[in-house]
């Protein structure tokens, strides 16, 4: 009986011995394979841009990095996402209790973080620049380096924002006829020639927008776009088996046109709550100290800020949402 369980217990030790070894064996492949590819693989905004608006998926060209590869083990033996504390506690390893407050409506006016941003956002050059004589539609970013998640990407040295996002809507929207033009100057460098804080991002963007106004009489819409600071099942949605970054739209309440504005928004939000349903967060209406109050969206009453998404969104979900948007504002503009 002694021999029988003495030779059970050996082979246990044998099966977790070979299982441990076969996991030691594909964490090396796995490193070996990611830094392969890191140092084989060149690749750029503009082609990444370009990937992306050709149907690519940012998710597939690098799946491999070793935080990745890790994670993948320690999910598969533990059921523990190591990128996810949450998850840590959700096993009962430890408990703390659960004090999170969600915020269904943000949008944040602060951007005293910029130095954060700065060491993993960049500006980003129109990969497709054109010249169009008379745009419909003018995009621009007061917030240029708003970045969305790059995980899968960083070993190629980009990271997506809300910039990004502003070009891959544009070729959209100018694949629908709808004439559209990008503003692409570096923002944080017209800040610092200027000699301006960060603070003062809406009076530098104001600045451009009122010249693309005077150089372009046919414009009728600008639009603002942002992204969001809350939690990615906030900003996140499935729509017909895809997921999308939620949008939100921003109206400014301290200055005398508001309405028009507020008109507008509610406009375009029914649509896309007819067409997409789940997609948006709905309208904030903002005022009061600490926020701008206006973004500038007195100069016209088509005047449009939309945060796309949030920090924890990828370029994919933020691809097919500009693909919505595109079609919204078609809606929107044709009827």
């Amino acid at each position: 009986m002694k021999g029988k369980m003495k030779l059970k217990n050996t082979g246990k030790k044998r099966i977790r011995k070979t299982f441990f070894y076969l996991i030691i064996i594909y964490i090396i492949f796995s490193i070996t394979f990611y830094y392969s590819l890191k140092n084989s693989t060149k690749i750029d905004n503009t082609k990444f841009i370009n990937f992306l608006l050709n149907g690519g998926n940012s998710h597939m060209i690098s799946d491999y990095k070793v935080i990745d590869i890790v994670n993948k083990s320690t999910d598969f033996l533990f059921n523990i996402d190591i990128t996810n504390p949450s998850s840590i506690l959700d096993k009962g390893i430890l408990m703390y209790g659960n004090n999170e407050k969600i915020l269904e409506l943000s949008h944040n006016d602060d951007y005293s973080n910029l130095e954060e941003l700065k060491k993993i956002s960049s500006y980003i050059e129109d990969p497709n620049p054109v010249d169009i004589n008379n745009p419909i539609i003018y995009i621009y970013n007061s917030h240029q380096l708003e970045n969305y998640d790059n995980t899968n990407l960083e070993i190629y040295g980009i990271t997506p924002n809300v910039l990004m996002a502003s070009y891959l809507l544009k070729e959209k929207l100018n694949n629908k006829g709808l004439s559209t033009v990008v503003e692409d100057t570096n923002m944080t460098e017209f800040l610092n020639i200027n000699g301006w804080d960060h603070a003062s991002s809406y009076k530098a963007s104001r600045i451009f927008i009122l010249d693309k106004k005077s150089k372009y009489n046919s414009l009728k819409y600008f639009i603002d776009i942002h992204r969001d600071s809350v939690e990615k099942n906030i900003t996140t949605t499935n729509i017909n088996g895809k997921n999308y970054a939620k949008i939100l739209f921003v109206v400014g309440l301290e200055h005398n046109n508001y309405k028009e504005n507020l008109s507008t928004a509610e406009k375009i939000n029914t649509i896309a709550n007819k067409y997409y349903p789940g997609l948006s967060r709905g309208i904030y209406k903002k005022e009061g100290p600490g926020v701008d109050g206006i973004y500038n969206q007195d100069i016209s009453s088509n005047s449009i800020l939309i945060e796309v998404g949030g920090k924890d969104n990828n370029i994919d979900e933020v691809l097919n949402t500009t693909e919505a948007i595109s079609n919204i504002l078609y809606y929107y503009i044709k009827e």
